[in-house]
């Protein structure tokens, strides 16, 4: 056993009768102009998208207008984001329409602890088994189904989703987490959330290696009232997460919502899917929206 693998059985995320499905390496042009043939930009959170697979090993499983992304491997797959309760449905039908079996996932991450992106994350564990790694702040919205109070959106009648009550482990946004011979590194990215999460990792499973970035949605929305230059600790910790996403290895840059990425546009061609300027791009938008916003809280607005 190599020490990668070791290091996950100590987590309890390998399931000794685990039975992957081999990494599937058809052409995946076909699929990818479906989807953007059936989805829109800015379509809607729980309308059904078909499967498509983005680079090697990993693949888009969510909905038209909600990002659920698969990482598979021979030891065991890694899925990021459910989508809502009712998307995570799709979800789960996606998987198994690329072939692969929910119970083969072993590792549940997500992004930013909002109902419509880990909405569904109860329904996801009980079909997989696997834990749901993520930060402490996100940890009391997943156990609770309820917004967090220090949400910049606590008051924007957001609903509540199923609780989870299954395994959550604590992450401390520092330590890699490994299935097979794939790292998923993660960075700490508040700002939309006090727990939001971004995530890397590097796609071997073609001849040519890229470095994905799954960065999250790096926007400063909120309730009525709210002031973001009222909490600066939250800033801070925006904007160095938006450095952190800048200087990430990057070759192809997804997001939580799909447009944010310009996926369609991506998958249709009209822009290259590999561009290894992709994050700091998503970087430079994220931070003039936050500086707008606080020019507009000092002027009143």
């Amino acid at each position: 056993m190599s020490a990668r693998i070791a290091a996950l059985a100590l987590l309890g995320l390998l399931s000794a009768c685990a039975t992957p499905k081999p990494v599937a390496l058809a052409d995946p042009a076909p699929a990818q102009r479906a989807w953007a043939a059936a989805c829109e930009d800015n379509d809607e959170w729980d309308k059904p998208g078909a499967p498509l697979r983005i680079h090697g090993n990993t693949y888009y499983v969510g909905t038209c207008g909600i990002s659920s992304i698969l990482v598979v491997s021979p030891d065991g797959h890694a899925l990021i984001d459910s989508g809502t309760d009712k998307g995570a449905d799709i979800v789960l039908a996606n998987i198994k329409a690329l072939g692969f079996d929910p119970r083969d996932v072993k590792m549940l991450l997500m992004t930013h602890e909002h109902f419509d992106h880990v909405g569904g994350m109860a329904k996801l564990q009980a079909a997989t088994g696997a834990p749901i790694l993520t930060t402490a702040e996100a940890a009391i919205v997943l156990r609770t189904g309820l917004p967090g109070h220090d949400d910049p959106q606590s008051n924007s009648g957001h609903p509540s989703f199923p609780p989870v009550l299954g395994k959550i482990i604590e992450l401390d946004g520092v330590h890699d987490q490994l299935i097979g011979d794939t790292t998923f590194h993660p960075m700490r990215t508040p700002g939309h959330t006090p727990g939001a999460m971004s995530w890397s990792w590097r796609d071997c499973g073609e001849p040519t290696c890229v470095n994905f970035v799954y960065a999250d949605s790096l926007n400063p929305i909120s309730s009525d009232g709210y002031r973001f230059a009222d909490h600066p600790d939250l800033v801070a910790g925006m904007r160095a997460g938006i450095a952190k996403v800048a200087a990430a290895p990057c070759d192809i840059v997804l997001a939580p919502h799909p447009v944010a990425a310009a996926m369609r546009a991506r998958l249709l061609g009209d822009k290259p899917l590999i561009d290894q300027s992709g994050c700091r791009a998503y970087a430079a938008v994220a931070a003039g929206r936050l500086d707008k916003r606080l020019a507009d809280e000092a002027a009143g607005g």
